[in-house]
């Protein structure tokens, strides 16, 4: 662990500029704005959190160049971003970065004719590698890992514990694999023959460029033919199901719990909230954002965000998804308006 550091220090470390605040006065650790105490440093990344701010016991806090409150007995150093320069604090703060320990443990199982320098590859106890497999240069493959037969990984990818990348997987650079997820199984495809369902053959393989992350718990089936493709720089949280042939543009964000059925096509730049759901054999344009629980039915090609079930422009989606709560009220109108229409009418019929 790093030791305390000056605030003036502290604001070079980050790229900002110390704006309020004793340039010597120390800072020995991090937290958050609302368990932050005495000689902690914090960050406000979202204005939400002013509220918190006010109350904070933080010794210092990262915040943007235009930020206006007055903080007492706070010192204040402002950078352009302070969500991204908080990192430098956490890797000045935090436990160092596991050493890349080269060579192979003695309880994994490697093929012969697997392909990789074994100074300058680390795989961890217990993984399996599989025939024809290529690891490229400073690929690290923790514990219980498989890797399947003819599978390339290009260098400095890491493979979590216990993640499974399946036969003919392609891996660019830098790619990361949490725990649990499953790369390159069997897309879901059957036929409904004679009373039973009947398996069609999954045969393509999945293709994952460089500096993709993807998180614990997904799975991205292999194609039926041809590739299940996730783009460069995109980055897949936990828990999402991907199927097969779906393709994915680069430098996309997708959060935990999305399922995206097979044949999908999604374009760059795009944001897929929790828990949205994408039929098969559809487009999604380039910087789309699909909001939390969305369910896409129809292709979307404009830019712009969208929500509710179908999917519709951001302001027509909520307004749709506000009326039910209205429908009450509206219940009581109607029963109001048919009382006075029903006394207008029977005042009609009376005898004059």
């Amino acid at each position: 662990m790093s030791t305390s550091i000056t605030h003036q220090r502290l604001a070079e470390l980050v790229g900002g500029q110390l704006s309020q605040g004793d340039p010597e006065g120390l800072v020995t650790g991090l937290n958050s704005i609302s368990e932050a105490g005495p000689g902690d440093v914090t960050f406000l990344g979202n204005d939400r959190y002013l509220g918190a701010l006010r109350d904070t016991r933080a010794t210092a806090v990262l915040v943007a160049p235009d930020f206006a409150e007055s903080l007492e007995n706070i010192a204040l150093i402002r950078v352009d971003n302070p969500t991204l320069a908080f990192s430098s604090v956490i890797r000045h703060f935090g436990p160092p970065k596991r050493e890349f320990h080269p060579g192979v443990h003695p309880t994994a199982v490697v093929s012969n004719s697997a392909r990789f320098d074994p100074e300058r590859v680390s795989i961890g106890p217990c993984a399996v590698i599989e025939d024809d497999v290529v690891i490229g240069d400073g690929t690290i493959i923790h514990a219980g890992v498989f890797i399947g037969h003819g599978s390339r990984l290009g260098s400095d990818c890491i493979l979590h514990a216990n993640c499974t990348v399946k036969d003919r997987t392609q891996m660019g650079d830098r790619v990361v694999i949490h725990s649990g997820s499953a790369i390159g199984t069997d897309g879901f495809g059957y036929e409904f023959i004679k009373g039973h369902h009947q398996k069609i053959e999954q045969v393509g393989i999945v293709q994952i460029d460089d500096d993709v992350e993807i998180g614990s718990c997904t799975t991205i089936d292999r194609a039926r033919f041809g590739r299940t493709w996730i783009g460069k720089g995109t980055k897949i949280d936990n828990l999402v199901q991907i199927a097969h042939n779906v393709v994915i543009g680069q430098h996309s964000v997708i959060v935990s719990q999305v399922g995206i059925s097979g044949s999908t096509k999604i374009g760059n730049y795009v944001t897929i909230a929790g828990q949205v759901g994408i039929a098969g054999h559809l487009e999604i344009g380039n910087q789309v954002t699909l909001l939390a629980k969305t369910g896409v039915t129809k292709s979307i090609l404009e830019p712009g965000a969208y929500t509710g079930f179908p999917a519709r422009p951001l302001m027509e989606g909520r307004r749709m998804l506000s009326a039910p709560a209205k429908i009450p009220e509206m219940l009581e109108r109607i029963k109001t308006l048919e009382k006075k229409l029903a006394e207008l009418e029977k005042k009609e019929q009376a005898p004059v």
